[in-house]
């Protein structure tokens, strides 16, 4: 059982808590390159518990500067963002992308060298795959950008989608790790008998009580659930967990699927879950014989969700339509005569309906566990162990951190192996196969 002081630790990630000196340690995304033009508005961001300001000056660069005016704290939010530099309203203080200071107008020219005195906080950043990137931590250098397979993909071959979640990181990341619920609250519904033989979801609708198998990585740990297949064959859906925050879901086939999904924490009960993937790799078969679509999985991508217009607060941008205060819009006929299990259509609705159901921050002290939950159980003693790692040397050893190479070798997916076959032994097959490498472990 987890307790109320490991519930406490993992959940609360602000400045000087444990799970958040973790997390400042990574890169961590936090907005998307399409949301700051050059010398557009500022972007109000809410990240690891602290309220930012990012903004792209004249010459493109990027810059996430803390949102208060070092001078008397106004917010530069409210900033004129001109001529390489963001100038708060209220005095005219001017600072670069770096926080430095370059004009104090308020001030007379023989008083002008104080800003050479004086810098807003600002962070390190790093745009990739059409995301905004932080290093929010103490080191002087930040570490090196982590190695992932989608560094090798050109821009256009890679799709992003975003959504906020209104509650606790760990509760969104929990659940993708959580695969024994695919059968019910996204296929509950539907009759294997109406399915067509040998796609993927065809046997995760006939056999809802997989089997596990878990190993350990570098980066964190990987499950595969199977299935008996056809031919003497077993059906696996792997996924992986990497530190911190980073899982691999079997959203397609492992031999097409690149991707990376986020759980990176706004505050402690907001989440910016960003997925990054190959485009067009995380389609699964969804429709009966019939060739009608399967109820309840209308949409493979943002999930029959519609976005909310966006507002300029702290928590304005990417949240769905269905939410908490209207019941995830919950149909109550479907659930019971239209073959929509949950009653909530969407794969992304589906799965955020049941982390709000769970509260702001989930109590995890009254859960009753079971082996099906041995991921979770995994997942929350390798968090509390980089938590130990972290208090204990300060992070230099953490996983990943300072080997960006680590990364390399880790995929997820659906796949098929002889049933003789160890799991390890097939993962690494299709990973020299399809990935074209070795994962770090069998390399060792």
């Amino acid at each position: 059982m987890t307790t109320a002081r490991e519930n406490e630790l993992l959940t609360r990630i602000g400045p000087g808590t444990a799970m958040g000196d973790v997390m400042r340690e990574y890169w961590l995304p936090v907005a998307l390159s399409s949301e700051i033009e050059a010398d557009g508005d500022p972007l109000r961001l809410m990240a690891l518990g602290e309220k930012l300001v990012a903004f792209r000056d004249s010459s493109g660069r990027i810059g996430v500067l803390e949102h208060r005016c070092p001078h008397r704290g106004a917010s530069l939010f409210f900033g004129r963002n001109e001529a390489n530099g963001l100038r708060c309203v209220y005095h005219g203080w001017k600072f670069n992308v770096e926080g430095r200071c370059l004009d104090m107008p308020n001030l007379p020219l023989s008083q002008q060298g104080i800003k050479d005195k004086l810098r807003a906080r600002a962070y390190r950043v790093v745009e990739r795959h059409g995301a905004i990137w932080l290093y929010m931590g103490d080191r002087v250098e930040p570490p090196p950008f982590p190695d992932f397979e989608l560094n090798d993909l050109a821009p256009d071959a890679i799709s992003l989608r975003v959504i906020q979640q209104e509650y606790n990181w760990l509760q969104g990341l929990e659940n993708d790790l959580d695969t024994s619920h695919f059968g019910f609250l996204h296929l509950g519904g539907a009759d294997p008998e109406q399915m067509v033989p040998g796609d993927l979801l065809y046997y995760l609708a006939r056999d809802r009580a997989p089997q596990y198998q878990i190993e350990e990585t570098p980066l964190g740990f990987m499950y595969g659930a199977y299935r008996p297949g056809d031919s003497g064959n077993l059906q696996w859906r792997l996924a992986q967990f990497m530190a911190p925050c980073w899982v691999i879901p079997p959203a397609g086939m492992l031999a097409d699927q690149i991707m990376i999904k986020g759980y990176v924490p706004m505050d402690d009960t907001h989440t910016f879950v960003i997925t990054i993937a190959r485009a067009g790799t995380m389609q699964m078969p969804a429709r009966l014989r019939s060739g009608a679509p399967i109820p309840g999985l209308a949409s493979n991508t943002i999930g029959g969700g519609e976005y909310r217009a966006n507002t300029t607060d702290w928590f304005g941008r990417w949240r769905l339509v269905n939410s908490a205060e209207n019941d995830y819009l919950i149909d109550r006929a479907a659930q019971r005569h239209g073959g929509v299990f949950s009653g909530i259509a969407g794969l992304a609705v589906q799965d955020a309906a049941v982390g709000g159901m769970l509260g702001e921050i989930a109590d995890r002290t009254r859960e009753f566990l079971t082996p099906s939950d041995a991921m979770i159980m995994r997942l929350r003693r390798k968090l509390l162990a980089l938590i130990e790692t972290r208090m204990s040397d300060g992070g230099a050893s953490l996983p990943g951190v300072g080997e960006p190479s680590a990364y390399r070798g880790h995929r997820a997916g659906n796949f098929v192996a002889p049933a003789g076959k160890p799991f390890r032994e097939a993962y690494e097959e299709m990973i020299r196969r399809y990935a074209n490498t070795v994962p770090r472990w069998a390399a060792e």
